[in-house]
C-alpha cells in the first residue's frame, strides 16, 4: 500500500542530497518561480533528522521547529526531478500466500517463520514492528506484508527490464526455496478466489488497524481491497514539472487500457463475480477521497502545486510517533500543519509526516516523488516483466510518449470516466468511440514495443505476453472463466495450481 521506491538507504541519500542543495535541481516551470529551499531550515522541519517513509514503521519524527509551507510540500514533490539518464524502473508486485494441502490462507506464524527462513537464509535484514517481524530489507529491494499477509516485493530501481525481471526471478526462487519446505504456495491474481474475508488473518501493523476501522466508514468495499487484493505497479521518474505532467496525464487516460490488458481477478467466493477485474472495481467504492481518475491533472493549472492542493484535501489515516500509530483517520493535514491537529494539539509536521500522508492516497496514478501506475492486477512472473515493459515502452521514450498524448488529446473526461467504470466488466471488449478497446490497445502495445526498441537494451520480448492478449481480446480473466466452466467443472480450486508461481 505505501510502497518505497527506493529503500531506505537509497531514500535516506536521495534526502540527503535534498537537505544539503540549496536549490531545486527541477525545470519547473511556471508554478515554481524559481522556489528556492534553505538547507538548515528543510532540516529543521524534519527535526534535524533524515527520516524515510516506508511501508514497515518509519522513524519517529521529532518536534519540527517552524511550521512546513506549502512551498515546502511542493519542493518535496519537485526534488524528485532527475535527468534522463538516472531515470530507473521500480516493480513492485503482491501475491497470496496459502497452505497447499487445505488452500487455506497462511496465518501470521507462518508468515514470520517464512519471512525469518528468507532472512537467514538470503542474507535479508528484518522489520519489526514491536515483537513482530513484518517485513525484510536488503539492498535496495524489501518484502511487505499488506493488511491480510499478501507478500509484496518492492523492488529496486534498476535500469532495465532484463534486470526487474531478473530481479522476480531471483525473489521467487527465493521465497519457494523456503516456502516449499513449509507447504506453501503463492497465488498470482488480482482478487482472492476462494476466501471470505473473515478467513483471512489480520496482520500485526498499527497502521492496517486504523485503515480497517476507518474504511467502512467511508465505502462498501475498502476492507476487500485490504484483504482481497493483489497488484503489480511500476514506478518511474520525470525530468521536469513538464515532464511529469505529460507523463502523469498519459498514465492516467492509459490506466483502463492496462486495467484491460492485465484483467485477472473474475472469482469471488469460489464462483464468478461478473467482473473481468474485480480488484479494479473494488477502488469505486473503497474511499472516494482518495482514489479515481484525478480530472484536475488535464486542467491547465496543473503540476505540484495543484497534486498538493489535492493531497492536502484528502483526509488523513495517523501519525507515527514514539514508535505508535495515532489514529487521525478524517483528520485535516491543512489543520496539522496550523497546530491544530486534535491528537497532538499545538504539534506541527515535519515533511516525514508528509510523506507518510502522501502514501494514504490512492489514485489510479499516484505522484511522489515519482509516479505510481497503480491500474494493473496481480498475475503470474510473466505478466511482472510484462507490465513495466508496457509503461517504459510508453513513458520513457519521447516518440511514444507524444504519440500517446496526440492519441488521448481529444479524450473527455467523461470518456475517461466511461473506460474506467466499464473496462471491469468488459475488458477489452468495452465499446469506444467507433470500435473496442482492444483496438485502441492494440495501437498502444505497438507504441510500447518501439519505445522498447528505440530505448536499445533488446526489452520489447517482454511485451510478448500483453501483444497476444491485445490481438486476440481475450484476457487473461476469460481464460480463467473457460477454464472454470469446462476443464476444471465450475470449480475455483484449480486455478491455485494454474497461478502458482
Amino acid at each position: 500500500m505505501a510502497f518505497n521506491f527506493s529503500t531506505h538507504a537509497e531514500s535516506l541519500k536521495m534526502k540527503e542530497i535534498l537537505l544539503g542543495s540549496s536549490s531545486l535541481s527541477c525545470s519547473s516551470g511556471n508554478i515554481m518561480h524559481g522556489l528556492h529551499i534553505d538547507s538548515a531550515r528543510m532540516a529543521s522541519k524534519r527535526g534535524g533528522r533524515v527520516i524515510v517513509a516506508a511501508s514497515p514503521p518509519t522513524e519517529d519524527a521529532t518536534v519540527a521547529a517552524e511550521p512546513l509551507t506549502k512551498e515546502d510540500l511542493v519542493a518535496y514533490l519537485a526534488s524528485g526531478c532527475k535527468p534522463k539518464e538516472k531515470w530507473r524502473i521500480g516493480t513492485e508486485h503482491e501475491k497470496f500466500g496459502f497452505n497447499i494441502e487445505t488452500l487455506r490462507p497462511m496465518t501470521y506464524d507462518q508468515i514470520a517463520g517464512l519471512l525469518n527462513g528468507i532472512a537467514e537464509r538470503f542474507d535479508w535484514e528484518k522489520i519489526m514492528e514491536g515483537d513482530n517481524i513484518i517485513g525484510l530489507q536488503q539492498g535496495k529491494q524489501s518484502i511487505s506484508l499488506e493488511p491480510g499477509g499478501q507478500f509484496e516485493l518492492s523492488g529496486a530501481p534498476l535500469e532495465t527490464l532484463h534486470q526487474t525481471c531478473a530481479e522476480v526471478n531471483s525473489h521467487l526462487y527465493q521465497v519457494k526455496a523456503v516456502a516449499e519446505e513449509m507447504g506453501i504456495g503463492f497465488l498470482g491474481i488480482g482478487f482472492q478466489p476462494k476466501w471470505r474475508r473473515e478467513d483471512i488473518p489480520i496482520m500485526p501493523k498499527g497502521r492496517y488497524e486504523i485503515m480497517r476501522n476507518y474504511m467502512p466508514k467511508v465505502g462498501s468495499l475498502g476492507l476487500d481491497m485490504m484483504f482481497r487484493t493483489c497488484t503489480v505497479q511500476v514506478n518511474l521518474d520525470f525530468d521536469s514539472e513538464a515532464d511529469m505532467i505529460r507523463k502523469f496525464r498519459a498514465g492516467l487516460a492509459l490506466q483502463p487500457i492496462a486495467t484491460a490488458l492485465f484483467a485477472n481477478s473474475p472469482f469471488t467466493d469460489g464462483k464468478p463475480n461478473g467482473y473481468l477485474s474485480m480488484r479494479s472495481q473494488i477502488w469505486t467504492d473503497t474511499d472516494n477521497d482518495r482514489t479515481g481518475m484525478l480530472p484536475f491533472v488535464f486542467d491547465d493549472s496543473f503540476g505540484f502545486e495543484k497534486y498538493v492542493d489535492y493531497a492536502l484535501d484528502v483526509p488523513m489515516y495517523f501519525i507515527y510517533r514514539k514508535k505508535k500509530y495515532i489514529d487521525c483517520s478524517g483528520m485535516s493535514f491543512r489543520d496539522f500543519m496550523a497546530g491544530k491537529l486534535p491528537p497532538v494539539p499545538g504539534e506541527l509536521p515535519t515533511l516525514t509526516d508528509w510523506e507518510n500522508h502522501l502514501t494514504t492516497i490512492f489514485p489510479e496514478v499516484r505522484l511522489k516523488r515519482y509516479l505510481e501506475m497503480r491500474g494493473s492486477d496481480g498475475g503470474p512472473w510473466r505478466r511482472l516483466c510484462a507490465l513495466p515493459a508496457f509503461w517504459v515502452g510508453l513513458l520513457y521514450d519521447e516518440v511514444s510518449l507524444q504519440n500517446v498524448l496526440d492519441i488521448i488529446a481529444d479524450w473527455t473526461q467523461g470518456e475517461r470516466q466511461m473506460l474506467r467504470n466499464k473496462v471491469p466488466v468488459s475488458g477489452l471488449k468495452t465499446p469506444f468511440r467507433d470500435g473496442l478497446v482492444k483496438h485502441v490497445a492494440q495501437d498502444i502495445v505497438k507504441l510500447a514495443k518501439d519505445g522498447l526498441e528505440r530505448r536499445g537494451f533488446k526489452e520489447s520480448g517482454f511485451l510478448n505476453e500483453v501483444t497476444e492478449v491485445a490481438r486476440t481480446g481475450v484476457t487473461p480473466a476469460e481464460k480463467l472463466l473457460e477454464l472454470y466452466n469446462g476443464k476444471w467443472e465450475q470449480k475455483v480450486d484449480p486455478v491455485f495450481e494454474e497461478l502458482l508461481y
